[in-house]
């Protein structure tokens, strides 16, 4: 099998080269082709892996590929865990992937146009975007794969580092520069504080190897060390909300999560792949495959309840003010990623992670059908330029049903599954913050559907408010666009009552994470388990049900019936309204703290010591001391000899004076 896991890995890798250094030379159809290809076989080989693992029940693998340093007896090597939690990811990973590789090349046929006329940056630009989203995927591969810290960091940063490229893809636009800077700092925030948790990890434990770590972890349970003089803190608290702090950076949770917004900057395909399938999910990984670290502190759990269910509410109300399609989707990821780290932080990881498969592929569905409409509207992303488009695009239409209905949890699709579970689990937790979870993420299911089915409604629905040229031009997207759609949109309906059962209640995941008895939320939810019918049925009469459909009932009312409501609403409640158009202001507060701080900091640097101490006194200082000396010395050289005379007396009578009486 371990030919297996490296052709996974190296397939994306070897088409990303390819592509890269000799796509002017295969031209496009060998660029994508190639690419292709090479995340198909990983697709294939995983699912494979799947069924090895997770079906059949073969024993999960540890296996060391690389040694490349051994230092004071710690390993660092390239290896990889393959159990049923990298079976899931691996196969979530490369079937979004592949997915988004077949819509670009549609969607990025006619890349050319975004370029300025004559410049050389456009050359070989598609060949360039293909390398760069094969590349991606290997690095969330290499992440989701690893068996030890310093392999999850090369992922870690890997990653991070590609979406920076692809982020700022169509760089001669300055809000492009901007956003993947953003995302670039923002993340370098977080990375420090998963990297000081990785260094405590080699200080305690003396190994980065998980299996090392984990089987040690309890001995090291009532360890105590000091952050600040006086105080002591468990050393497992300490660890663990460093290593989530890396989490909040890659997997955007407040106040963290300013950058995912503005990566809206990319093209559509890379929004996808980032928000479904990598980067965001990196995090919520990260802390499942650290659950037998996680499950002693429950400090460190009550933190990543809290955060995450603040992330879950306060970000889906920016949601509802939002007019960009991309990103009214951008700040759903936001609250879906909330979601999971409630249940994590309820330390029901298996709801997480199976919340986390569902929301990949509704997910990607979404985004890519709002690719669709992109293409359709000449590249108009203002929901309020559109409407009426149901009958111009109707493959477009039902597959952004199905994603729809799938993120607000609506009964029978996936999302429902995985969504209340999640809400289920945390009402049932005793971790500290559970309250306060358990009410964010129950209104946050009103406000899922009230934001989403307002965009759906004002861009399928309603009267057309397209300009006459691009109204003449409209039509359904290529095959290539909606093939994906259709084949996203099948397990955003089957995937929840195919896996609820094994995923949540039967042990899917097996020992590929760890819950304490006090812990086990999901086992008191198993009790009640009687299948996903009557999981189903329950639903129709449970508090989640009833909220989706009086947010689907509202954006219907307000914005196909009487869409003076909404003007009125916004006109009685201007303040929530300006507070929620500026994202709480943390943009405004970061930049005038943080950006304007740390400009100003260099300017004093700059002036107090470049310019006054290190210019002005240490080079300019001594060259004027030398020179002051030299026109006192030049003084004693008179050329008078009487001068040298009485000078040489005066020495005389010095050194005579020393000599008797010194």
């Amino acid at each position: 099998m371990e030919n297996i896991y490296l052709t996974i890995v190296l397939a994306p890798l070897a088409g990303a080269i390819i592509a890269g250094l000799f796509g002017r030379y295969i031209g496009r159809a060998g660029a994508h082709g190639v690419t292709i290809l090479g995340v198909a076989v990983s697709t294939a080989l995983s699912f494979l892996v799947f069924k090895h693992i997770v079906i059949d029940g073969a024993a999960a693998e540890n296996l060391s590929v690389y040694t490349w340093a051994v230092s004071d007896g710690v390993q660092f090597e390239v290896g990889f865990l393959v159990d049923s939690l990298t079976a899931v990811m691996i196969s979530v990973v490369t079937f979004v992937s592949l997915m988004v590789h077949i819509y670009t090349i549609g969607y990025m046929a006619d890349d050319e146009h975004n370029w300025k006329d004559g410049s050389l940056s456009g050359n070989n630009s598609y060949q360039r975007f293909f390398s760069y989203i094969s590349l991606f995927t290997f690095s969330m591969l290499m992440l989701v794969m690893s068996n030890n810290f310093l392999q999850l960091f090369f992922g870690w940063e890997a990653v991070g580092l590609v979406s920076y490229l692809l982020i700022g893809f169509w760089f001669q636009r300055d809000t492009a520069i901007y956003a993947n800077l953003k995302a670039f700092l923002v993340n370098r925030v977080g990375d420090f504080g998963f990297l000081l948790g990785i260094a405590a990890v080699l200080m305690y434990f003396n190994s980065l190897d998980y299996a090392d770590v984990f089987a040690a972890a309890p001995l090291l349970k009532e360890m105590t060390i000091q952050v600040l003089p006086g105080s002591d803190w468990s050393l497992l608290s300490v660890i663990g909300i460093l290593l989530f702090i890396g989490a909040m950076g890659k997997s955007a949770q407040v106040p963290l999560h300013v950058w995912l917004p503005d990566s809206m900057e990319g093209p559509t395909p890379i929004s996808a792949l980032i928000h479904a399938a990598t980067m965001v999910t990196a995090g919520v990984f990260m802390v499942a495959r650290m659950s037998p670290l996680y499950e002693l502190s429950e400090t460190a759990l009550g933190f990543i309840l809290v955060i995450g269910a603040t992330t879950a509410l306060f970000m889906g109300l920016v949601g509802l003010v939002q007019n960009d399609i991309k990103r009214v989707v951008a700040y759903s990821t936001l609250s879906q990623l909330g979601y999971m780290m409630v249940g994590l932080g309820a330390s029901a990881y298996a709801a997480g992670i199976f919340h986390l498969a569902t929301h990949a592929f509704f997910k990607a569905l979404l985004f890519l059908a709002a690719g669709s409409v992109i293409i359709a509207m000449h590249h108009e992303q203002d929901i309020r330029k559109m409407g009426g488009l149901k009958k111009y695009m109707p493959i477009t239409y039902w597959t952004s049903l199905v994603g729809s209905l799938a993120l607000i949890g609506f009964p029978g699709f996936s999302g429902f599954y995985s969504k209340d579970a999640v809400i289920e689990a945390v009402h049932l937790s005793q971790v500290p913050g559970s309250g306060y979870a358990y009410f964010c993420v129950l209104i946050g299911v009103f406000v899922t559907a009230l934001y989403s089915f307002r965009m759906f409604f004002l861009v399928f629905h309603t009267e057309e408010r397209m300009d006459e040229h691009t109204r003449s031009h409209l039509h359904e997207s290529p095959w290539v666009v909606t093939l994906p759609l259709v084949l996203l949109a099948i397990p955003s309906v089957i995937a929840g009552f195919l896996f609820v059962g094994p995923m949540l209640f039967q042990g899917l995941l097996g020992e590929a994470i760890s819950v304490l008895p006090g812990h086990d939320v999901l086992a008191e939810l198993g009790a009640e388990y009687h299948g996903p019918l009557a999981m189903l049925l329950h639903g129709l009469l449970a508090p989640p049900f009833w909220l989706a459909a009086a947010g689907v009932a509202s954006a219907w009312y307000v914005y196909t019936r009487r869409p003076d409501i909404a003007e009125n609403i916004r006109a009685r409640v201007q303040g929530l309204y300006t507070l929620l158009d500026h994202k709480y202001y943390f943009d405004e507060f970061n930049d005038r703290v943080f950006a304007s701080g740390g400009r100003g900091l260099g300017r004093l640097l700059w002036r107090a010591g470049d310019a006054t101490l290190i210019d002005g006194w240490l080079v300019n200082g001594t060259a004027n001391t030398v020179g002051r000396l030299a026109g006192v010395l030049r003084r004693v050289q008179s050329g008078y000899l009487y001068h040298y005379a009485f000078a040489m007396i005066i020495g005389l009578v010095g050194m005579l004076s020393w000599m008797l009486f010194g």
